[in-house]
């Protein structure tokens, strides 16, 4: 899948809504669900028959299959590097995936040792993987995956990628359908003032199709999700009591700046910050500093940190942004996460050759967009309000789970995470970037059992591990930032005087919810919805 097409709308508008990306699609997908639960893990492919020579349980070195590639690359990528491509054939590739997989997955053990010639190569990545379920009966591996390596080094390293500049919300993903703008980046399709689209916009029409329950999926999907320089129509409602109106976007290449609303509160009790932050990627790195210096020069009391929609990304981020939360007083020389990967591999990290010690905070920046060297700002919080939903997952968990290792206390005000305390290495393999579940992560005190996510305290038969906060359902009838938005607003009250909104709901359960309180799955490519480490 290509982050150019996100998601197919009977995966992405069909999905059930649910924690880390759902499932849903399939020929049956336009139909009400039976239940908005989230999907029970798939059932393992039969094995087929194996052809004669493939001997079960008998693995050759991945290296000895590395770039053996059915269609080389030819030429050289983007930064002028040669492809290491040589002739090979599927049968190479997937004996790549296989003896790979069985060296460097977490539960390696538990995969199904298929014969590589049976299936094509999408087909036996698919099935080199757990099929087991957490406690609560999710998936434990929710993300396996590829993406073609140039999009992958694209979107990551530069926060490019394809279309208007929108992210959407799915409130309800089955006819009557509910999809809203969650935010948008600026200078853009959609901000331009000819257009104007903001959070909490909904979705009636794409290009003349009903979106509430129309069934022309290739439309909707083709006007969501456009490949570039694509131009689509849209009627949508700005607000529940706007009229509709027709907006017409061409797509582009898009510059995330995924540090938004950096701010200042006034309260009774002192100056409170606050900033959106919505991608662990390569320019997030100077814009969280340049944010950091601007509140600690305001002297700030607390920091209000909206993780709501930050599915993940590089773990460096996560790290630097802990330690410029907690400062060098809580946290020089501790351990921000300390790496567990198989059990071939207890002492050595696999993939760097070097020994597994303890992560320590960085105090400088490693150079994704900020100078490498530069010395980190410290705000020396004793605690951290934090905002979730369903769609905080992986690296920003990290974050949560790192500052509560070293003393900081995260409030937790929003919905339950998407628990996933692991990670991987992404891997190039014949121009494909494999993501195959490789590391679990623990903090300094040696926690990283959350693969049921944080929920706060309050939450009804509370899912993950319990944090101090209030489970409040996102608020899109305003702008994220607004001191008067139902997740800060809740942080603010509960800062003053540790009660919770008597409104506590969370999921899509009626149709056509009121938007000031309800959830919904944002849609973002999978390589964002994890925690990647690079060598």
């Amino acid at each position: 899948m290509t982050p150019g097409k996100l998601l197919t709308i009977t995966l992405a508008l069909l999905m059930i809504a649910g924690c880390g990306g759902g499932g849903g699609g399939g020929s049956d997908a336009l139909q009400p669900p039976v239940s908005d639960a989230p999907p029970p893990a798939p059932a393992p492919e039969p094995t087929p028959e194996p052809e004669p020579g493939f001997a079960s349980g008998t693995f050759e070195p991945y290296q000895n299959y590395d770039q053996l590639c059915e269609n080389p690359r030819t030429g050289s990528d983007d930064r002028g590097r040669s492809f290491p491509d040589q002739p090979g054939s599927t049968l190479d590739e997937n004996n790549w995936i296989r003896s790979w997989s069985h060296e460097l997955y977490l539960w390696y053990d538990e995969i199904t040792d298929v014969d590589p010639a049976s299936l094509s190569t999408p087909d036996y990545f698919d099935v080199m993987r757990t099929f087991e379920v957490t406690p609560s009966g999710a998936p434990r591996d929710k993300f396996h995956f590829t993406i073609p390596t140039d999009e992958y080094q694209r979107s990551s390293q530069s926060g490019i990628s394809g279309g208007y500049g929108v992210t959407f919300a799915v409130i309800r993903s089955r006819p009557p359908r509910q999809v809203v703008v969650a935010y948008t980046e600026p200078n853009t399709p959609a901000t331009n003032p000819a257009v104007n689209i903001q959070r909490g916009a909904e979705i009636l029409e794409v290009d003349g199709v009903d979106m509430v329950e129309g069934d022309d999926t290739d439309v909707l999907n083709g006007g969501l999700f456009p490949g570039d320089n694509e131009t689509h129509t849209f009627l949508i409602r700005d607000t529940p009591d706007a009229e509709p109106r027709t907006v017409t976007m061409t797509s582009t290449q898009i510059l995330s700046t995924p540090v938004q609303n950096v701010s200042t509160i006034e309260t009774a009790s002192g100056l409170v910050g606050y900033m959106t932050f919505n991608d662990h990627i390569g320019p997030a790195e100077v814009q969280l500093i340049d944010a950091i210096e601007f509140l600690q020069t305001a002297d700030i009391q607390d920091l209000v940190l909206d993780l709501r929609y930050n599915g993940g990304g590089y773990l460096d981020i996560a790290n630097q942004l802990a330690f410029m939360i907690a400062g060098p007083a809580r946290a020089s020389g501790r351990t921000f996460e300390t790496l567990q990967f198989n059990d071939k591999h207890p002492n050595v990290n696999p993939i760097t050759g070097r020994a597994i010690q303890p992560d320590i905070f960085r105090e400088t920046a490693r150079g994704f967009s900020a100078s490498p060297g530069r010395a980190l700002p410290g705000l020396g919080l004793s605690r951290a309000f934090v905002l979730t939903g369903p769609g905080t997952c992986s690296a920003s968990e990290s974050v949560i789970n790192s500052l509560r290792g070293i003393g900081v206390e995260v409030v937790q005000i929003g919905s339950t995470t998407c628990g996933k305390p692991y990670g991987f290495y992404p891997a190039d393999n014949c121009g494909t970037t494999y993501f195959s579940i490789q590391f679990r992560g623990v903090n300094d005190m040696n926690f990283g059992d959350y693969s049921d996510g944080f929920s706060p305290e309050n939450t009804p038969e509370t899912e993950g591990v319990p944090l101090p906060g209030c489970l409040v359902s996102d608020d899109f009838t305003r702008l994220l930032g607004d001191p008067l938005e139902g997740r800060l607003r809740a942080a603010l009250t509960y800062r003053e005087d540790g009660s919770c909104p008597s409104v506590i709901s969370g999921r899509n359960a009626r149709p056509h919810r009121s938007l000031s309180s309800v959830d919904g799955v944002v849609i973002k490519p999978e390589w964002l919805m994890n925690r990647l480490l690079v060598e």
